[in-house]
This record gives structure tokens, sequence and C-alpha cells, in this order.
């Protein structure tokens, strides 16, 4: 104990906790608490924090720290899939939180680093943090969950995600914070009035164009269904039946010209659920249907949705393409079979196979739909395809996310996809929340988490493309760019050289 005390308390300094308390601060601007203002001032810190390190390795860790408490607090809906099975996964949950908040942070350790190290200031900081989340996105297939640019959700500036994306709005944001941490370090009034111009011409874009009408809704009305399946009950031989039935008694169309349920909500694959494709057919007609269930096809297994005509044939489908590791399929199978791990979604086996990618699915008088199932949904990239759709659906099971925070911030990045896109988006999610979502990213109808329902809903219209559907990352790139050498450039003008 003698040995190890000091390298504790020199380990856990004054400073590296506090660059995890700002990162808290910025979880909480996450859903379901929203809060911006909170989220921002731990951005700030954060900043402050940052420039206050001695040299590059401490400003890396700086940044673990602050992304691990920010990871951390947004991500604590991870322990739930654990606890489906708590006999078998249980022990796993302090590794699982723990590992993934610490590794993911390790992209903003990386940016603060080499902010550091390059000698770029507070706009070079602003440059690789934003880079940082951008490689988060893509490396390993990405995981892209909590952006700090979602602390926007249902203010105007959100919209500027139709313009720049996620990544950039994520980038803006941290260059918002450098900036008020600038201000703050010099007693600069110019500097904050800058900041507080800029934060106001972002709400006034936004503001302009949610007050911008939107095109006259379609002449097609969709029902949504909620069968509400708790995840420990779903598979269960003596629940599957009346969960089917649940959702079978929601489904009467009452009007609607297409009625949708969530992901596996059909219990049987798809080569033995003929005759319960054809009673979801007879029991939505005149309506249409789209189900979702797995398909087999040899040793593979796949996550699909299927698009019913009025015998109840599927006339089109979608294989889930962009899966979850861990979650649907195990890397290094053979090194998983010996620690005795198999994937959540698996009953048995490693889980499943991808799909080819994206794919639009004609349905009818509703048009091109883009299928997103699940975990799809949070990919920006993975809503790019060559022939525009008309509409997004997303069928999820968020079940496994339990009922705090997990459903909450699967539907905040849903709501951001539409705004990005311009696209209107139907969500069908098991235990909820299911709605219809227009172009703004705003909720037309929905249905609360953890209740059975259905609901009826016209079919908003899209707005015109939008730059960032247009354009994807580049105008985040060119914006990182930008930054990257203006902090190169004010440092070497005004500093001589000298880095902070």
């Amino acid at each position: 104990m003698p040995i190890r005390a000091p390298r504790l308390k020199a380990a856990f300094t004054r400073a590296r906790l506090s660059a995890f308390g700002a990162g808290l601060l910025v979880a909480a601007g996450q859903e379901p608490l929203g809060l911006w203002p909170v989220a921002l001032a731990g951005l700030v810190l954060v900043a402050l924090f940052w420039r206050r390190t001695a040299g590059a390795r401490e400003a890396a860790i700086c940044g673990w720290a602050a992304g691990f408490g920010t990871f951390l607090g947004s991500m604590t809906w991870l322990v739930n899939p654990f606890l489906v099975e708590p006999w078998r996964h249980g022990a796993l949950i302090p590794f699982a939180l723990f590992f993934m908040a610490g590794g993911l942070a390790l992209f903003w350790a990386l940016g603060f680093f080499l902010a550091k190290r390059l000698g770029t200031g507070l706009p070079g900081l602003t440059a690789f943090w934003g880079a940082a989340e951008l490689l988060r996105g893509h490396v390993f297939t990405g995981f892209p969950w909590a952006m700090p640019g979602y602390v926007w959700l249902d203010t105007p500036i959100a919209q500027l995600s139709a313009l720049v994306g996620p990544y950039g709005l994520t980038a803006l944001t941290f260059g918002l914070a450098a900036l008020i941490a600038a201000a703050w370090q010099a007693r600069s009034l110019r500097l904050a009035a800058l900041a507080l111009v800029l934060f106001a011409g972002a709400g006034a874009f936004g503001w302009m164009r949610t007050a911008a009408p939107l095109p006259p809704d379609r002449d097609v009305v969709v029902r949504v269904v909620q069968p509400y399946a708790p995840q420990r009950l779903k598979w269960d031989p003596e629940h599957v039946w009346t969960f089917y039935e649940r959702a079978l008694d929601l489904s009467d169309p009452q009007g609607a010209d297409l009625v949708i349920w969530p992901e596996t909500s059909v219990a049987m694959p798809l080569h033995a659920a003929g005759p319960e494709l054809a009673e979801i057919a007879a029991r939505t007609a005149p309506a249409r249907a789209i189900v979702g269930l797995n398909r087999i096809d040899g040793m593979r297994g796949y996550n699909t949705a299927v698009f019913l005509d009025t015998s109840g044939r599927p006339v089109d489908s979608y294989d889930k393409h962009h899966l979850v590791p861990f979650g649907e399929y195990m890397p290094l199978p053979g090194l998983m079979d010996l620690l005795g791990l198999r994937a959540f979604t698996a009953k048995e086996g490693y889980g499943y196979s991808p799909g080819p990618g994206p794919h639009l699915m004609e349905t009818g008088a509703a048009g091109l739909a883009l299928p997103l199932i699940c975990y799809e949904a949070i990919f920006p990239r993975d809503l790019r395809t060559q022939t525009r759709p008309d509409w997004l659906l997303q069928m999820t099971n968020d079940a496994w996310f339990g009922t705090f925070s997990g459903p909450q911030q699967s539907l905040a990045q849903s709501r951001f996809r539409t705004i990005e896109t311009g696209l209107p988006m139907v969500r069908a999610a098991n235990t909820g929340i299911s709605g219809v979502i227009d172009p703004h990213g705003h909720m037309r109808v929905a249905i609360p988490l953890g209740q059975p329902g259905a609901v009826n809903a016209a079919l908003p219209a899209a707005l015109p493309k939008t730059v960032y559907a247009a354009l994807g990352e580049g105008p985040a790139i060119a914006l990182l760019i930008l930054l990257a050498l203006t902090g190169f450039a004010s440092l070497r003008i005004g500093r001589g050289g000298k880095s902070d």
C-alpha cells in the first residue's frame, strides 16, 4: 500500500478528475435529459483544461478522461442487454461498459494529443477533436453514438445538420466551446461577442428553415404497430404467440394504405412463416404490410424486412447489412467459442450474416422506402443511395436498450437522419418509441415507450435534397481542414511558432 498509494494519487490528479467531471456534463446534453447548456459548459471546461495541460502526454490523458466521462455518462443503457440473461452475461457488465467508454475515449485522446503536439491552439483542437469524432464513426465499422452535436436536438441549431451533417455540427459545437473558452481565458469581450453572434446566426438559420412551410403531406396513410414484447420474453415459447396475436389485433388498417411491424416481430423464420404472413395480409387488407423476421439461407441467417402482397407472399425484401459487433455477430468466432460467448440476438451460433447493402423497397402507392433495421439508423452514410428514396423506414427492437436513455437516444439519432436528408421517416419499434417524423425532425405522432399501441398518420412529403445529402462529409472535412490551418497560422503569426 505505501508503494501503490502515491502512484494512485499521481494517476488521479485534480486536473484529470476535473476533465472526467466535465465529460459527465457533456453527457447531460444527450437524451433523455437534453440539457444542452450544461453540455456546452462541459465542452468549454474541457477546452480550458486542454489549454492548461503542460504537454502532449497530459493533453492526451485530459482528452481520454473527458471522453470517458462523456461516453460513460451517455451510454449507461449498455448494461441492459446483459441483464436480459444476467446469469449468462451479468458478470461482463463492468467490462463492457468501461471498455466501451474507455475505447471510444481513445479517439478524443488522439485528437487532444495531436493538437497539443503540433501546437495548433484552440482552432486546431477543434479540428482534431472534430476529426476524432469523424474517425469514431468509421473505424472498425464505426460507432457514432452520442455525438456531442446531438445535444442540439429540439433547438433550431439542429437544422445545421442539413448543411454539414452530424459530424460537421459536432465540429461546430466544439468550435463554439473553444471560442467561449478563449474569450473566458483572455477576458475578451470581442471574442465573447463573436461567439454570441455565431450562436445567434446558427439559431436564426434553423428558425428560418423550420418556419418555412413543409410541402403538403402525401395522399398515403401509414399505420405503425408497436406490439410491446419485452426482450426477456420476446422469444419465450409461452409468450411468442401472445405478442403475435397482439400485433395482429393492432393491425386493422382503419383507412391506412400500409401497415408496418417492427424488427423481428414475426417469430417464425421466413421459410416457415407462410401461414402467419397470409394471416397478416388478410388482417391488414386492403392495406399492404411490411414486417420484420429472420431469414435463413443455407447456413446463414439474416435480419430481414419483407413487403407482402395481398396474399401474404413476400414481393420485396431487405437484409440488414450493417450488423452490431457482439450483438448480431461475433468477431473472431473461434476465440469467442473458446470463451463461451455468443451474439446477444442469436439464439444459436455466432449471429447474423450481413446483407449486400442498402436497398430501396418499392411499396406501391407509398413509393420507394429505404429500410433501416435498428442500428443502421445511427450511421448517416447508410442513407446514401444512388436513387433518392421517398421516405425512410426504420424497423427496430429497442427493447434491448432498457427504458432510460437508450430508446430515447436511438430516436434522437433517427430524427437527425430526417433533418440531414430532408426525408420523412416512419419508425416502428417493438417496445417504443414508434411514430412518424417529418423532414424537420419533428415527431408528427408517437406511441409512448413501454406500451402496446398503433397509430395512423399521413406520410409527410420529402423536402428537396439537402446540401449534406448531396455532398456527404465534404463540407465537414473542409471545415476541419480550415480550422487546422487557422490554428497553425494563428500561432505562428501571433506567438512566433510557440505552442500552447
